[in-house]
């Protein structure tokens, strides 16, 4: 059941996290120029609703059909999902998500079928009137079948996360949003339900909470800062970087493998995101759109301007809560296990998250002096790969090694003209599978992997 929620939540992750920036810029316009934003204006915020009703699912249902079937998968799921958007007056972000790699599914099937039929000649005549008549086919169906099936499921979670906030319960959320970060099921949680809920709620009252119970980074700095005090070794060595990373870039897995050195840990984080969810229910507080990353300059940059002390307060109460609690338990349960083994044990779980079975693959061998663009990828080639190659970077440009360049990229498409791919364990099939010819370099550890320095040797040494 878990590995099959994280697929879920993964392939959620993959049709919203390419957007995040018309998020955002839905989120700055709203934030702005609303009846109670920083510049109001009338005329400007009228973009306001047009977007998160038309603009946000179609780029959802694009990229989702995107994945599935390429271009002509983008087309139809954005086709198909103007049946869902018309037929209901709430943002339809589930049912894009739905209709989306549906619709491209289907007209991957029918190129299939169709492929060594077609009289030559025909081939444009044949693929332009399939996506249309099957695209409006498919919209229809969408308006009458779909969108009454999304909006009894909106009301299921609707009725669920109500009572939460009507009975004033919303803290207990933590519980299950905490735990499930650790376990890599957040996307699931984050994508398929919080941020539908608070889209929906900012289209109503302008901010929502929903967004920040899972992007709060209190509860995490909260264990890296007791680490830093009374961790051990490597642990506590590596505490204060891995802090600045979460806190200001926003990389949350950077602290998992802490909590799993010491899973009683996990108690000091739903502590410190009940406390910071207090918080934010008890001064109204409420971001205008998804913070991703979820760091503190994101939160800031996406919080209603009526909520800066809230949110603020929130996530001291949430760290402070989390320190307090994870302070003693580092200091008197017993010896810690090693960073090393809690990275192993974090990389097997996200190995499995990731649908990943068995060891990761074995690097290949690529001539040094062959290599001129090395790429750096994670999950969403956005996040951890991003930071990775500004690291990597550094250590080329330090040891005065010259025209190498060096990118981030997403692990399921890779470019062909890189030589070298950097990625973490997890990750390594999905890697390999992607770009056969690199060179496939493993590492475990964000910030002080080894294979970085060794990498730049062999570099530095095979170019003098």
């Amino acid at each position: 059941m878990k590995e099959k929620v994280q697929l879920f939540g993964r392939f959620l992750s993959g049709m919203v996290m390419p957007n995040i920036g018309a998020f955002i810029a839905w989120g700055l316009i709203t934030a702005l120029f609303m009846a109670d934003g920083w510049l109001p204006n009338a005329a400007i915020a009228t973009l306001i609703s047009p977007m998160s009703r038309m603009l946000l699912p179609l780029l959802i249902a694009y990229t989702g059909g995107n994945v599935v079937a390429g271009q002509r998968g983008g087309l139809i799921g954005a086709i198909a999902s103007m049946g869902v958007i018309m037929g209901s007056e709430d943002p339809m972000f589930i049912g894009a998500m739905v209709v989306g790699p549906v619709s491209a599914w289907i007209i991957k099937k029918f190129d299939q079928f169709m492929e060594n039929r077609i009289r030559a000649g025909f081939e444009m005549l044949v693929n332009n009137f399939s996506v249309g008549i099957i695209g409006a086919i498919l919209a229809v169906v969408a308006m009458k079948g779909v969108t009454p099936l999304v909006m009894v499921l909106n009301g299921w979670m609707e009725a669920g996360v109500g009572f939460f906030v009507e009975h004033n319960l919303l803290p207990l959320t933590s519980l299950f949003v905490e735990p499930a970060k650790v376990l890599f099921l957040n996307n699931a949680i984050n994508r398929g339900i919080l941020s539908p809920m608070g889209i929906k709620q900012v289209e109503e009252v302008g901010k929502s909470v929903f967004f920040l119970l899972e992007a709060n980074p209190g509860p995490g700095l909260g264990i890296l800062l007791a680490y830093c005090i009374a961790g051990k070794g490597s642990a506590k060595s590596s505490a204060p970087g891995a802090a600045i990373i979460h806190f200001l870039g926003g990389i949350h897995e950077i602290y998992f493998p802490y909590i799993l050195m010491n899973p009683l840990l996990i108690l000091a984080v739903v502590a410190g995101g009940a406390g910071g969810t207090f918080i934010f229910s008890l001064m109204d507080v409420g971001l205008t759109a998804p913070a991703s990353p979820g760091s503190f300059l994101a939160v800031m940059m996406m919080a209603d301007r009526h909520n800066y002390l809230g949110l603020i307060l929130g996530i001291l109460v949430a760290t402070t809560l989390s320190f307090a609690i994870a302070l003693p338990i580092l200091k008197f349960m017993g010896k810690d296990a090693s960073l090393e083994e809690a990275q192993k044990k974090k990389d097997s779980m996200k190995r499995q998250a990731k649908g990943i079975q068995g060891e990761p693959a074995a690097s290949q061998g690529v001539d040094v002096r062959d290599i001129h663009k090395i790429a750096f990828a994670c999950d969403a080639g956005m996040g951890s790969s991003a930071m990775g190659a500004t690291v990597l970077k550094k250590k080329i440009g330090a040891a005065g090694i010259t025209g190498i360049e060096v990118i981030h990229t997403p692990v399921s498409s890779i470019p062909k003209d890189v030589q070298v791919v950097v990625t973490h364990e997890e990750l390594g099939e999905r890697a390999a599978r992607s770009n056969p010819n690199a060179r496939l370099i493993l590492i475990s550890n964000f910030l002080a992997a080894p294979q970085y320095d060794e990498l730049v040797e062999d570099l530095k040494a095979n170019r003098s």
